[in-house]
C-alpha cells in the first residue's frame, strides 16, 4: 500500500498542477501570457474555451516568473496563446511543455525591428521578439487583426467541433479592429505635432500605422534606468518639436516621464501600453481609444 501511495501521490499532484487532457469540464483550456492575448482568446473563445493568464493583472509582463503550478497549467493545457521572445520564462515552458500545443502570435504577422539605440548605456535586461523584433505589435489594430484571425484558425485545429463558431467571433473581431484602426486614421491625420515622447518605446507599431515618430526615454524594457545624456537628448528633442506632453504608463514609475516634463515644461498624462490592465472595468477597446483621445489633445490633431 505504502509504495501504491508513493506512486499515486506525484501523479495526483501533477494532475493539480494542470497536465492532462488540455480541457475543463468539457471546455478547451486556453492559457494565455498575457493581457492582449487573453482578450482575443476570450472573445475568439467564447464559451467553448475556459481562458487563463499567467500574468496577474496589474503586473508588469515583461519579467514575469512562473511559479510550479503556472508551469504545471502551461503542461496540461490545450492550447498556450504566447509572443516568442517578450517573456524569456513563458517561452521555457512552452519550450518545454506545450511545443506542439502552442500559438505564437509572433510568428503570424510581420514583427518591426527594435530599436538600435542603446540610449547612451541603459540597460536592456529582458530580450526582445525573435531575432531582434519588438513585441508590441498589439499596439497596430491592423496586425491585431491578422493575429486574430490566425487564432480563430489554431483554437479550431485544437477544437475542431467548434471551429466554425471561433471563425465566426474571430471574423466580428477583426471588424471592430477594422472600425478602430479607421478611427485612429481619420483623428490623427491631421495634427499640429507628430512626435509623442514616451517614457519607454512600447508606441513604435502605433507611430509607424499612424505616421508618427515616437521618442523613447528608454529603450524597450520599461524598467530600464535611463542615462543622463539620454535623459539631455530627450529634453532636447522635445523642446525642438513642441511637445506639450510628456506621456507615461500606468505599470510603472512617472518619476523619469514627470522629469522631462518639469525640464521642458510640458505636462504629462497616461500612453497605455495595454500590457496589462489596471482597472477591471476597462478593456482593449476602452484603452485603445483613450490613448486616442490622450493623443490627439497632445499633437493638436483636428478630425
Amino acid at each position: 500500500m505504502r509504495r501504491l501511495l508513493a506512486v499515486l501521490l506525484p501523479l495526483a499532484l501533477l494532475a493539480g498542477c494542470g497536465a492532462g487532457s488540455g480541457s475543463t469540464d468539457g471546455k478547451l483550456a486556453v492559457v494565455t501570457a498575457f493581457y492582449p492575448l487573453e482578450f482575443l482568446s476570450r472573445r475568439i473563445g467564447g464559451d467553448q474555451v475556459d481562458v487563463s493568464n499567467l500574468t496577474k493583472p496589474g503586473a508588469e509582463p515583461h519579467d514575469i516568473e512562473l511559479t510550479p503550478r503556472q508551469v504545471g497549467d502551461v503542461a496540461g493545457a490545450g492550447l498556450v496563446v504566447y509572443l516568442k521572445g517578450f517573456q524569456p520564462a513563458v517561452d521555457e515552458a512552452v519550450a518545454q511543455e506545450a511545443k506542439d500545443k502552442a500559438f505564437d502570435a509572433a510568428s503570424v504577422v510581420t514583427l518591426l525591428a527594435a530599436t538600435e539605440d542603446d540610449h547612451a548605456g541603459e540597460e536592456h535586461e529582458h530580450e526582445t521578439a525573435e531575432g531582434g523584433m519588438d513585441p508590441h505589435v498589439w499596439l497596430d489594430p491592423v496586425r491585431f487583426a491578422t493575429i486574430a484571425d490566425k487564432l480563430g484558425e489554431r483554437l479550431g485545429q485544437a477544437d475542431p467541433a467548434h471551429a466554425a463558431d471561433y471563425t465566426a467571433r474571430a471574423t466580428a473581431l477583426h471588424s471592430e479592429l477594422d472600425k478602430l484602426n479607421t478611427e485612429y486614421a481619420t483623428a490623427l491625420k491631421t495634427c499640429a505635432r507628430r512626435e509623442i515622447v514616451t517614457s519607454h518605446e512600447a508606441f513604435h507599431y502605433l507611430a509607424d500605422r499612424y505616421d508618427l515618430t515616437e521618442i523613447g526615454i528608454t529603450g524597450i524594457s520599461p524598467e530600464a534606468e535611463p542615462s543622463p545624456q539620454r535623459l539631455a537628448e530627450v529634453a532636447a528633442q522635445a523642446k525642438e518639436t513642441g511637445a506639450t506632453t510628456i506621456f507615461f504608463e500606468t505599470l510603472v514609475s512617472p518619476a523619469v516621464a514627470e522629469t522631462i516634463a518639469r525640464e521642458v515644461g510640458a505636462k504629462t498624462a497616461v500612453l497605455d501600453p495595454l500590457e496589462g490592465l489596471t482597472d477591471s472595468g476597462a478593456d482593449y477597446f476602452s484603452v485603445m481609444r483613450a490613448n486616442l483621445s490622450a493623443l490627439t489633445t497632445a499633437l493638436g490633431c483636428t478630425a
